[in-house]
């Protein structure tokens, strides 16, 4: 079984790649959907942010390529190819998942989310470059994506104000991002998406309520505090 791993990999990150070109575009979840209409809710980052998939898709390529062709019989690999296949299997029809039900959708991406950190915490980092850095960049993403999913569902069905959901979403994501960058101190991949999407907040909110700003750049200052900590330590390996 271990010697198909390498190709499912391929398959699951080609289908995960080309799916945004089978589906309609995707700018958030359709506010309809939900009982308690969700208009620009200040949990959802502003629009440029969502650019990183771009690198996150190119990444992921390199990453699936290289296990074909230069690792296929490495064992290590193996244990990190299995957890990915299971995350980019399924959310080659996220996109799909999110125009129709946002409830589906919120459940899927942290099925997605879950495999990917098991990735993360499995990948050696000897091969650094093609390896871990891709599933770190992939899994920080969907750190803050499955939980901006979280806040906009949490206020789209009146379980709490769009203010509240968005500081208990942000919240939750610094909390797990905290004990990922524990775990894996050497992975600043995983640190800068946080980052980034943290920023897109902050920026999607200028103007907006102060409290929001406020708990966005705590949780800012915070994972990038920790994300300096690690490099201070030096954690980070960089070696192919």
């Amino acid at each position: 079984m271990k010697q198909f791993l390498p190709t499912l990999t391929l398959i699951a990150t080609a289908a995960f790649v080309l799916s945004p070109y089978v589906t309609d575009p995707f700018s958030g979840f359709d506010p309809q959907r939900f009982p308690v209409p969700q208009i620009d809710p200040p949990v959802q980052p502003a629009g440029y942010a969502f650019a990183i998939w771009g690198i996150i898709y190119l990444w992921l390529a390199v990453f699936a390529i290289m296990g074909v062709y230069a690792r296929r019989q490495d064992a290590q690999w193996h244990r990190v190819q299995g957890p990915m296949i299971l995350s980019l299997g399924p959310g080659a029809v996220w996109l799909w998942v999110a125009g129709v039900s946002p409830i589906g959708a919120t459940v899927l991406i942290f099925w997605m989310l879950f495999f990917a950190i098991q990735a993360l915490l499995r990948a050696p980092s000897q091969d650094r470059w093609v390896l871990q850095a891709p599933i770190g960049l992939y899994a920080g993403w969907l750190t803050a994506a499955a939980h901006v999913s979280l806040g906009v569902s949490l206020g789209g069905y009146g379980l709490a104000s769009p203010v509240w959901a968005a500081i208990i979403a942000l919240a939750s994501a610094t909390a797990l991002a905290l004990w990922v960058l524990s775990r894996r101190p050497d992975s600043p991949d995983y640190s800068v998406a946080v980052i980034w999407a943290f920023i897109g907040v902050l920026v999607a909110n200028l103007g907006g309520a102060p409290v929001i700003l406020a708990v966005t750049a705590g949780a800012l200052l915070v994972v990038i505090g920790a994300a300096i900590r690690n490099l201070w330590a030096g954690h980070t390996k960089t070696a192919l």
